[in-house]
């Protein structure tokens, strides 16, 4: 009797695979519940935000449980949806793509346990705080604006969480290398472990302002702390932490996409070198977000922007790598010319175009970073909506979007069940992506116009008269945005408790046009990158926090505004 298949996958081997990968499966599942739980929520607060830019207040109604009004909705925005949401997203992703690259388990499910455990606790224990309008300092948590100390102690717990999961990667590489002697990394495993070395060693920025400014001064176990300081220290993570949220989502451009588009990866090599590049540039650039900052060298200021613009080059390589394979595969399916190929691709799948439309807006936003990173343009684009409009066409869109549409393959998947509506999900897709174009545009515009970010615009009595016809377009933008949000939470809550139970298949890892083989060894051996990283760090750093630790008072009280 001939194998069942489903979409040229054997259902017993989904089966089998299933079972096998059965607790790879529900960590990964669970990471994903708290991240989307989180997007929703934050994303309330954003769609609030907008219509309070318009006199529409919905905070006074909700006053007595939301008594920071809109300040506190703005902290809660910004600490759900850029940092809870991303990473519990992004720790449930690597551990699906490592485990599923690699064709093995986790070296230690307790680790991986552990890891929930500790960022959930971490999640818990940072929640009650900000619930209670006792740490309404916004997700950059800038002192001297000072918080409740279980908010430090839980966003600490939450980095501190994420680290495990690298042990667990290295522990499971050690494995899978131990029965392959001399087979290169998969590629996905390897981007996804480049990705958590990245990620832990620009933490240590955040995690030394935590445990050795802000915990101990709200703690009042010392008298004060130092806003440049801190600023420092958190921008040594703050930017790298950008790659953090992107490098997963190239990681499905680079592994899946090339595969869903009916084609092939353009160049294997050229995707470890793009990763390498990043892993070795993506923290000492930190200072081009203080560029108005006093008490820092206009020299390292000056070095760090030259490097800003180098770590631009390995994502010109990823969207060259990546519209070269989209290219391939439009060609594969009958595409012909020099742009029809574009429409013979596979628009009618809502992983693939989710995940296309967000790299087109993400085009944009990564023009936007190079003005950002650019000194005498970003005087005048500093701290104006432009920023926020840049935001939400990176993290907002490259990553959101792109992040939504792999679930749209691997929530089916990890949970047997298949999608409930794909129209629906095409529809979601598309409408976010107009909704952020209008919504970003318009506040790249106010910030051209000077119109500040992070403040009640819709209370202001600075309200400029150039502002207000353009404010209804922003909140149009977020409206619709919104409306997606609903299609997606309702196309989600129906596949998992109403989808056709059915075996799933995963997403295929696509093949490479010039393969593995093609690339240096060395590309798969992480010490010499890792030197190299570490010796940049030291060199752009060093100076600067040497001079700022041994000559800043720590004498600066907190505050509370809201």
């Amino acid at each position: 009797m001939a194998t069942a298949r489903v979409s040229g996958v054997p259902l017993a081997s989904e089966r089998a695979d299933a079972a096998v990968f059965s607790t790879e499966h529900r960590l990964t599942g669970l990471n994903l519940l708290v991240a989307f739980i989180a997007l929703a929520l934050g994303g309330l607060f954003g769609v609030m935000q907008a219509l309070q830019y318009n006199g529409i207040d919905l905070y006074k109604p909700i006053a007595p449980v939301l008594r920071g009004g809109y300040y506190q909705g703005l902290a809660l925005h910004g600490v759900l949806n850029v940092l809870v949401f991303t990473t519990f997203f992004i720790i449930g992703w690597l551990t699906f793509t490592t485990t599923r690259s690699f064709g093995i388990p986790l070296a230690s499910r307790t680790l991986g346990w552990v890891t929930f455990g500790v960022m959930t606790g971490g999640l818990l224990i940072a929640a009650l705080p900000l619930l209670l309008n006792n740490a309404t300092v916004m997700f950059t948590f800038y002192p001297p604006l000072k918080a409740d100390p279980f908010f430090y102690i839980g966003l600490t717990l939450v980095v501190v969480g994420t680290w495990l999961l690298l042990a667990n990667q290295v522990m499971t590489l050690r494995q899978w290398r131990a029965a392959n002697p001399g087979v290169r990394i998969p590629l996905a495993a390897f981007m996804s472990i480049v990705t958590m070395t990245m990620w832990v060693i620009c933490t240590f920025g955040v995690a030394t302002e935590m445990l050795f400014l802000l915990i101990p001064w709200s703690l009042g176990l010392v008298q004060g702390t130092d806003p440049v300081l801190a600023r420092t220290l958190f921008w040594f993570t703050g930017h790298p932490i950008v790659y953090f949220w992107l490098l997963p989502a190239y990681i499905s451009w680079y592994n899946f996409i090339p595969k869903q588009a009916g084609g092939k990866l353009f160049s294997d090599p050229m995707a470890r070198v793009s990763f390498i590049l990043f892993l070795i540039l993506s923290t000492p650039i930190g200072l081009h977000h203080q560029y108005t900052d006093p008490g820092i060298s206009e020299t390292w200021k000056l070095i760090h922007a030259i490097f800003t613009f180098g770590v631009f080059f390995p994502s010109l390589l990823t969207f060259f790598n990546v519209v070269a394979s989209l290219e391939h595969g439009g060609r594969s399916r009958g595409g012909k010319g020099w742009l029809m190929w574009v429409f013979s691709l596979p628009w009618r799948e809502p992983s693939f175009t989710a995940q296309v439309l967000a790299m087109i807006l993400f085009a944009f936003g990564g023009a936007g970073g190079l003005i950002n990173a650019s000194y005498n343009i970003n005087l005048v684009v500093h701290n104006t909506s432009w920023i926020s409009g840049h935001f939400h066409l990176t993290v907002g869109t490259a990553v959101t979007l792109t992040f939504m549409g792999i679930t749209y393959w691997l929530v089916p998947h990890i949970t047997g069940r298949k999608l409930w509506s794909p129209p629906m999900a095409l529809a979601q897709a598309w409408t976010w992506f107009l909704g952020m174009g209008m919504f970003s545009h318009w506040m790249h515009q106010l910030g051209l116009m000077s119109m500040p970010r992070r403040t009640a615009i819709g209370a202001a009595n600075y309200m400029q008269p150039e502002w207000q016809p353009l404010l209804p377009f922003v909140m149009i933008g977020a409206l619709i945005m919104f409306v997606s949000a609903i299609l997606y939470y309702l196309n989600m809550i129906m596949t998992i408790t109403a989808g056709k139970k059915e075996a799933v298949p995963m997403a295929p890892f696509a093949r490479a046009i010039s393969g593995p083989e093609d690339s240096p060894r060395v590309l798969d051996n992480f010490k010499p990158w890792l030197t190299i990283s570490f010796i940049l760090i030291v060199i752009n750093y060093a100076p600067t926090l040497i001079r700022l630790i041994s000559t800043t008072p720590l004498n600066i009280p907190g505050m509370r505004s809201w």
